[in-house]
């Protein structure tokens, strides 16, 4: 449980797992798998399918992630989403600020 960051041999690409809850309590682990970066790769994955629950401050944990990554220029890939972590992030919209796949 919990959340691990991984940077491509090449630099180029980040990776966050989410294993277990995301929520408030996530908020520190999360931020530290990306704030000490001196800049941010080009492309961030952020791996859901190990996610069993997600809550408002997630959300606003990857808006602040979003925002670090340039804002409308960032490319951040939310992947494999379970149904209710979808059904979340399809209410709040957030199809149109991230790909979901």
């Amino acid at each position: 449980m919990g959340i691990r960051s991984n940077i491509s041999s090449d630099g180029k690409r980040l990776q966050i797992d989410i294993d277990g809850r995301f929520d408030f309590a996530s908020h520190d682990a999360f931020r530290a798998a990306y704030h000490d970066l001196d800049s941010l790769p080009r492309e961030i994955h952020v791996d859901l399918r190990k996610a069993e629950y997600m809550d408002s401050a997630a959300l606003g944990m990857l808006l602040m992630l979003r925002e670090r990554a340039g804002g409308d220029a960032a490319r951040i890939e939310i992947i494999d989403p379970p149904p209710a972590v979808r059904d979340i992030l399809q209410v709040a919209r957030f199809d149109q600020l991230f790909r979901i796949r």
